[in-house]
């Protein structure tokens, strides 16, 4: 039997997290959340930090609790904010938030009414979470489990180098590369900034929406590990037409199916799916901000070239665009609110995007 030696190394990605994607400076205090499962890169971010010259602040997350609140918590405790929470988010500088899960499907048994109620009431914990969402402020990065291995339909190892891949983490330099893909974004950044419209057509889709006075964001490894998108947020009433989602929508571990959203004025007013459309339509009615869109990007990652149901990963594919609905991301000048932010995505292989009439992308690709 061939030896499999994996390339996912715990240490190279704490130290590209420490050095590039959230630099650590002396005397910044760097807040470290994540579920235990990650111990390894956890204790290798801990460790760097310090060299460093930081302070880690460990935010730990332990299996069965949510589960458990939704259980057996009454409305009062399932909508309870955790003073705790609000100093975290208060008092850290900067957030290295490890994105792992045992079991993605866990909450699949909670009423979608329960999940929209718990969501709703941690409104200020998110807006306190969402200052942190800057360059130098939030870093989100990957630990491998064999959770998220089962729903890429790969086996741990194999998972575990698309994770290395798909962070450069099999490169000499991965601060190298992540530089290179940069400069190459920015060009295409650079032409979007002077759009005023956008429109997205393909299958069952025509989707127009104003991004006048925006600013496009080139997504290159500081805050999504891995990366490789430009995204911006429209103006928020400007959306008009339909768009039908080709790939799931997941939210909780919970998939909602074959998405048409139509929209009107900016708003949501029409929304179905084939699986799923209870929790959709819940969602939706988080509050004024989920009806709307904070986000639109399209993916620049060829190296992430499957869908593997992990939207860190699937929004980079680089044949691909999404949107969020809800939050607004501050930096590219939205300005919706809301206590969601959640992104669905569409293959664009047989779709075209224009640029106030002028096509720039064309069957996947960039033609600009």
């Amino acid at each position: 039997m061939k030896e499999h030696l994996s390339s996912f190394d715990v240490e190279k990605l704490a130290k590209l997290a420490t050095e590039y994607c959230l630099p650590v400076r002396k005397g910044k205090k760097i807040g470290i959340m994540g579920n235990a499962v990650a111990t390894p890169l956890i204790q290798q971010l801990y460790k760097h930090v310090l060299l460093r010259g930081g302070h880690p602040i460990m935010e730990a997350e332990v299996d069965g609790l949510a589960e458990l609140l939704y259980a057996h918590g009454s409305e009062e405790q399932i909508t309870f904010v955790s003073p705790f929470d609000k100093f975290f988010m208060t008092e850290i500088e900067g957030i290295i938030n490890v994105f792992a899960e045992t079991n993605v499907k866990r909450l699949s048994g909670v009423p979608p009414e329960k999940i929209r109620k718990r969501r709703a009431s941690q409104r200020e914990i998110i807006d306190l979470y969402a200052k942190h969402v800057k360059i130098g402020g939030l870093s989100i990065i990957p630990y491998p489990t064999e959770a998220f291995a089962q729903e890429a339909e790969m086996s741990l190892f194999e998972y575990e180098d698309f994770v290395a891949k798909a962070c450069f983490l099999d490169k000499p330099d991965p601060v190298k590369e992540w530089t290179n893909l940069s400069k190459r974004q920015e060009k295409t950044v650079q032409i979007l900034n002077k759009a005023e419209n956008m429109r997205f057509v393909g299958e069952d889709t025509d989707l127009k929406l104003s991004v006048k006075g925006r600013t496009w964001i080139n997504c290159d490894g500081h805050i999504n590990m891995p990366d490789g998108e430009i995204f911006t947020g429209p103006i928020e009433n400007s959306a008009s037409g339909q768009i039908r989602f080709t790939y799931p929508g997941i939210y909780a571990g919970r998939e909602i199916q074959d998405i048409t959203l139509t929209f009107k004025n900016g708003k949501v007013v029409k929304a179905k799916s084939e699986k799923g459309e209870e929790l959709l339509k819940q969602l939706l009615k988080a509050d004024d901000g989920a009806k709307k869109i904070g986000e639109i990007s399209i993916g620049t990652n060829v190296g992430i070239n499957r869908f593997t149901k992990n939207m860190l990963f699937d929004e980079k594919m680089g044949h691909c665009m999404h949107m969020a609905l809800g939050r607004s991301i501050a930096m590219s000048g939205g300005k919706n609110q809301s206590s969601i932010h959640w992104d669905i995505l569409k293959d664009m292989k047989k779709g075209e995007i224009y640029a106030d009439k002028r096509l720039i992308y064309e069957k996947g690709h960039f033609v600009i």
